[in-house]
């Protein structure tokens, strides 16, 4: 598991619009909040994604660009934006490298069976690499307004 003060993962990872996105186009500029979820249009998820957007300018405000990964494709990720007026970027981490990297690849049983699944997490990374905070198993209620209170402290 990553933690606070260490140097962030660096990422190259195509968006929704299957443009390569990485991590070092941020530095000295923006804040990164690298959001991991399950997948596209699941109820938690769309909470989550239309939180972050609901406050999309206030995160501007403070240099702060949000983005969204998960395992979906590209496709996916332009139907989810699309079918809700997302203003997150979302990565497709169709490979899994990215999840492997910031450790969010974890098994987990539902209903008796066991399965690998995206462990929701959140990862805040100043304009420095470094990681501000690393939240693992976090819960979609509230999760965008307490994200957007540890950037103001920043």
């Amino acid at each position: 598991m990553l933690q606070k003060q260490q140097q962030a993962p660096l990422f190259s990872s195509p968006n929704q619009l299957n443009q390569l996105v990485n991590l070092s186009d941020f530095a000295g500029k923006q804040n990164v909040v690298l959001y991991f979820y399950p997948k596209d249009d699941t109820p938690g998820c769309t909470i989550e994604a239309n939180d972050f957007t609901r406050l999309a300018e206030q995160f501007a405000k403070y240099d702060t660009v949000v983005i969204g990964v998960s395992k979906d494709s590209c496709e996916s990720h332009i139907n989810f934006i699309n079918k809700f007026g997302l203003k997150v970027e979302l990565l497709a981490d169709t490979t899994g490298d990215l999840c492997e990297n910031y450790g969010v690849w974890r098994e987990r049983e539902k209903k008796g069976i066991k399965s690998m699944a995206i462990l929701r997490s959140t990862f805040i990374i100043n304009k420095e690499g470094i990681l501000v905070e690393a939240a693992y198993g976090v819960n979609h209620e509230g999760h965008a307004e307490e994200v957007l209170e540890q950037i103001k402290n920043i």
